[in-house]
């Protein structure tokens, strides 16, 4: 079972004005006859509510393709980063890895960011960032990829088919881009070598307090509830980091480790490293709930376009007041394949 995650203090008289409203992967080429290629199909993007979203298997998955949602995404990495103290996974990588799988990349930046690190260690890693349907290809900085990182255009649900296995993959917050969660997991432990590991990154949506300022009746949890049962009622799992580490055990790997850690809605917290994941999960819930409501809510509950805009009109509203104490949880699990099939 995962550690349980540290109490959180929330400090006394934090500032509303300490918010603000405005959020100032290379690998052989065996993969080239089986992976999708960024073509037409997959840039013709549709428009939706004033946001675009994927063509590329239309509806798949369900948050917009956008400037706006990229820069959301970047500042979801800047509070995971924070969260794991300035690390970019947790995982015990082999310094002798070669091939890196980074699955479901988003904009791209943990696979770049990892890349260079392995430059300046002088590792060389092969790296491979593969995605369902969430690569945000026309937004990628790609003057900043560094030469051992390549990029493919693929549907990570589809069977893999890689010759090659890899020495560590990497798979982060791709709840509501996920239907086949095991199977996910299955083909991670497939396609890792022996001995090598995977390490899988994602949230447990429900929002909690830690001093119950955060009531059933506001509209932060009322959103909350209806988005975790709409998910849900459409195949998607929107608190994946619960299940994580049995998912890992279920699929072969062994020595398996979980660990959670709180994620505060703003910088209440008294913790100071828990003050400033606050201020990125604030700036990129602030930035992304359009993006998180838009699309799922108008196709799958029956609200209109308007109806969403006021609910997240008034989840801003709350979260801005400084007696709001609201948090969930991002869960890491990673896990090792055994050296041979008689390993213990």
């Amino acid at each position: 079972m995962a550690a349980p995650a540290p109490n959180v203090e929330v400090e006394p008289e934090v500032e509303a004005s300490n918010y603000g409203e405005e959020p100032d992967s290379a690998y052989d080429s065996e993969v080239a006859s089986y992976t999708t290629s960024i073509t037409s199909a997959i840039t013709a993007y549709k428009e939706e509510n004033g946001r675009r979203y994927h063509a590329y298997k239309e509806g798949r998955y369900i948050y917009p393709n956008d400037e706006q949602e990229t820069e959301r995404l970047d500042i979801m990495h800047k509070m995971t980063e924070v969260s794991l103290g300035g690390r970019l996974s947790l995982a015990p990588i082999p310094k002798n890895a070669k091939r890196i799988l980074d699955v479901g990349t988003g904009t791209g930046i943990w696979a770049i960011e990892t890349g260079m690190a392995s430059l300046r260690d002088d590792r060389r890693f092969m790296q491979a960032s593969s995605s369902p349907n969430d690569f945000q290809a026309t937004n990628t900085p790609m003057l900043r990829v560094p030469p051992n990182v390549r990029f493919e255009v693929d549907d990570v649900e589809d069977d893999w088919a890689y010759h090659q296995p890899f020495d560590y993959i990497h798979c982060r917050m791709m709840g509501n881009a996920i239907k086949d969660w095991p199977k996910l997991h299955r083909q991670a432990f497939e396609h890792v070598k022996p001995g090598g590991w995977a390490e899988f990154i994602d949230l447990d949506l429900t929002w909690t307090s830690p001093d119950g300022s955060l009531r059933e009746e506001h509209a932060g949890k009322r959103f909350n509830n209806i988005f975790i049962k709409t998910c849900r009622n459409a195949g998607i799992e929107a608190c994946p980091g619960l299940y994580l580490e049995g998912w890992m055990k279920d699929a072969g790997f062994q020595n398996v480790h979980a660990e959670k850690f709180v994620l505060p809605v703003g910088t209440w917290p008294k913790d100071k490293n828990l003050k400033e994941v606050g201020a990125w999960n604030y700036l990129q819930i602030m930035e992304g709930l359009e993006a998180f409501t838009l699309a799922l809510f108008t196709r799958e509950a029956g609200y209109t376009a308007d109806e969403v805009k006021v609910i997240c009109a008034n989840i801003r509203k709350e979260i801005k007041d400084p007696k709001m104490h609201a948090m969930f949880h991002l869960h890491v699990a990673y896990g090792q394949k055994p050296e041979s099939p008689t390993a213990s």
